[in-house]
């Protein structure tokens, strides 16, 4: 793997000035006592800080041994933290506080080299100059002032190179960030005049000032309505002993702390809930503590709208139970600290009602909902203190089961959910008689991804279903043949590119205000010689798993492109044509040369090609608007696809060079049957709107749909209503001859 052209630098620099690889190479400067002492009292809010980043770093990588290492802009290291092993060896080394790493000294260092760079780095192994440091695997970023990029120092950790893992330098990066965007905030907050935030009467904020004893002095008419208390109840009395903020303001008056932001909840005199962010800061005078200064802002408007608004996002609105989104949030949650380390017991029931279909026949729908709230609620009745019960949609439940200390739990909690079949459930005036099939899945001692946790789960259910009903069945490693089929697939799928197998299918998108065609989708399919046409659901998922992926993805540009030019140059209409990139396709580095290739060779104008990205893929951050405006300087359009379902964040949307939104299907699915998934869809189209952003829904079904969108303003509709994604001859004869 080519190293860093940095890295590079720094070692021929190192070779250059004599220093010898096999030598250790110790720091030659060092801060004396009275210096040490001046430097980290001037950088103690800052040490405090990246203390608190840094702590929660290493108590999320409990288990691992490393080593965190602080230094200020200068490379003197200030702070050293976590591994005393890995400690106790760097000082053989002359490492050790106060001394000061530069490239000069110490060669090719993560220290050095970080605060050099404008970009978090890793120096794994060999990367090291010095041949000691070979066993070593090390991240650093520099941290700064954001406002005016003054650098203010370093955080660095170290492991022994068998514990080395990209993700370590993700968890940095966002550490980092996080240092970064808190230092900033007590910058700014130190401009701010204290005595006007004291003397503005007028204020929308409650504000309560102290003496130096904590005796209340003042309390302002918005922190009378705010906590429905009267002025002359509260001056006059030590606010250390109010419940509510007494232990915060202890605190700063004994030992000068300050607080931003603390979120503080409390009932009032009428019984209502107040939700307030709440600081407290000293008061001083010539140095010397006069009082303190607290002040309320009152948030439980926005509280409850944001709760109202996460509860619709996170749950059922038929049973009132979770629903799919919240459990692969807590399963995604859970499996990463699964693979991080934790020991903890997990498994999924997957339940299917059998005959339900019968039920909504013959009876009707509103008897089907009626009878679904009634099993919601019988199956709330069995659940354990850390068991989670959520309806995945249509008659399909799932129960999800954590840290239970018994390994038949789960299949004890199986036998208890069919027993809660044997009574019949009255609906209306009718006792509807129904079982369960389930499917139980146990996560094993081996990391596996939640979606091939989920299909094991699915899978079992199935094998419930077909074994008779009325049923559970465990997943085990035997219990399919499909596994055997799946591997016999993962070896046609390596052959599939040289037989020339794939082939893609193009699904129309159509612009809603004026019913014309302005695009495709170009989505693959495998021509398979025994199976047939297999959709992208029976082979992507092994292509990712295989590493086939970035060469499958890289067929489809070459494809997609090339057409939509022949398409062109044969006189038909000209149209956009969106691909979808995979993950690891994103990242890789030659990205953006093959797609300026690609469109160079084939000669399609970039403005008729968009690439289609997830809301996973711009978690990292600095990587994708860097990659995305590469892609965007092309002159290709940038669409973020499934919106709604993953890591959505508003600081995408704001900075990414994006021009096309993407509703997920899920939530077109049920536009007409939930209120929530139409309240959803209206805010994205709305958000997106006011960000000059286009919005399209995928997976249009009805005319119901349709409507909807249109009035609603989307601009772009794709799905089965206009058409199913269609192979090429059938695309030229009926949407592209003029």
């Amino acid at each position: 793997m080519t190293e860093p052209y940095y890295i590079t630098e720094s070692k021929r620099m190192c070779k250059a000035s004599g220093m010898d690889p096999n030598e250790v190479s110790r720091p030659k400067n060092f801060l004396s006592e009275v210096e040490f002492a001046e430097k980290r009292k001037s950088y103690s809010e800052i040490l405090s800080v990246v203390s608190f980043f840094s702590n929660k770093l290493l108590n999320s990588l409990k288990g691992t041994p490393i080593l965190v290492v602080v230094s200020d802009a200068n490379g003197y290291l200030l702070e050293i933290e976590g591994d005393e092993t890995i400690k106790s060896t760097i000082e053989q080394f002359g490492i050790r506080l106060s001394s000061l790493f530069t490239q000069e000294d110490t060669g090719t260092s993560v220290v050095s080299l970080s605060l050099q760079q404008k970009h978090p780095i890793s120096l794994i192994g060999e990367q090291h100059y010095h041949t000691f440091l070979h066993n070593i695997a090390c991240y650093g970023a520099a941290f700064h002032y954001t406002d005016d990029n003054n650098l203010l120092g370093s955080v660095s950790i170290m492991m022994p190179i068998s514990f080395q893992n990209p993700l370590f330098l993700t968890m940095l990066t966002q550490a980092v960030d996080s240092i970064e965007r808190e230092l900033l905030l007590r910058k700014q907050n130190k401009k701010l005049n204290i005595m006007n935030q004291i003397m503005l009467s007028r204020t929308r904020n409650g504000i309560v000032v102290t003496d130096e004893f904590g005796i209340t002095t003042e309390f302002n008419d918005f922190a009378q309505k705010i906590s429905n208390n009267s002025r002359e109840s509260v001056v006059g009395r030590n606010i250390c002993e109010s419940s509510i903020t007494g232990d915060y303001f202890k605190e700063v008056l004994e030992q000068g702390k300050i607080f931003e932001n603390e979120e503080i909840k409390f009932i009032d005199n009428a019984g209502n809930l107040v939700v307030c962010l709440f600081d407290a800061q000293p008061i001083y005078e010539e140095d010397k503590m006069i009082g303190a200064f607290g002040q309320f802002r009152d948030i439980s408007d926005r509280y409850r709208l944001q709760e109202k608004y996460n509860y619709l996002a996170y749950h059922d609105d038929l049973t009132n139970l979770p629903n799919r989104r919240y459990i692969n949030k807590e399963l995604a949650i859970i499996i990463q600290g699964l693979k991080a380390g934790q020991n903890r017991t997990m498994a999924l029931l997957y339940m299917d009602l059998d005959r339900f279909k019968v039920i909504n026949d013959n009876f009707g729908h509103s008897y089907g909902d009626e009878l679904i709230i009634k099993v919601s609620e019988r199956l709330s009745g069995c659940l354990g203190e850390q068991d989670v019960l959520a309806r995945m949609g249509g008659d399909e439940f799932i129960f999800l089961l954590t840290d239970f200390s018994s390994p038949d739990y789960p299949t004890k909690k199986a036998e208890e959910i069919l027993n809660l079949f044997h009574e019949p459930f009255q609906v209306g005036k009718k006792d509807l008689h129904t079982t369960a099939s389930i499917g139980v899945a146990i996560y094993p001692a081996y990391p596996v991804s939640m979606e091939r946790f989920m299909v094991y789960a699915d899978n079992a259910m199935y094998q419930a279903k077909s074994r008779g009903k009325n049923r559970y069945v465990v997943h085990t490693s035997e219990l399919l043949e499909d596994m055997m089929d799946e591997y016999s697939l993962e070896i046609d799928l390596r052959k599939a590119l040289d037989n020339n197998e794939f082939v893609l299918h193009y699904q129309p998108q159509i612009h809603n205000q004026t019913g014309k065609l302005i695009g495709f989708e170009a989505l693959i399919r495998w021509q398979h010689p025994r199976l047939g046409l297999l959709p992208p659901g029976k082979f992507i998922k092994l292509a990712e798993e295989n590493g086939l992926i970035t060469q499958i993805g890289e067929w489809v540009i070459n494809e997609a492109c090339s057409q939509n030019k022949k398409w062109q140059d044969a006189g038909m209409v000209p149209v956009k044509v969106a691909v979808n990139l995979s993950t690891q396709q994103f990242l890789t580095r030659n990205l953006i040369t093959f797609v300026e290739e690609v469109l160079e060779r084939t000669a399609l104008d970039p403005h008729y090609f968009v690439v289609e990205i997830t809301e996973y893929m711009a978690m990292e951050y600095e990587y994708s608007i860097l990659v995305l405006n590469k892609l965007k300087s092309l002159g290709i359009g940038i669409s973020i696809d499934d919106f709604g379902t993953g890591y959505s964040s508003l600081n995408y949307l704001k900075n990414f060079p994006i021009d096309y939104i993407k509703i997920d299907k899920s939530f077109i699915s049920e536009l007409m049957n939930d209120p929530n998934d139409a309240i959803i869809v209206n805010a994205i189209i709305t958000l997106a709107h006011n960000l000059h952003k286009e919005v399209i829904a995928e997976g249009v079904e009805t005319k119901e749909q349709l409507d909807f969108l249109t009035n609603h303003q989307c601009d772009i509709t794709q799905g089965y209503f206009f058409s199913k994604p269609l192979p090429i001859e059938e695309i030229e004869e009926i949407y592209l001859v003029r």
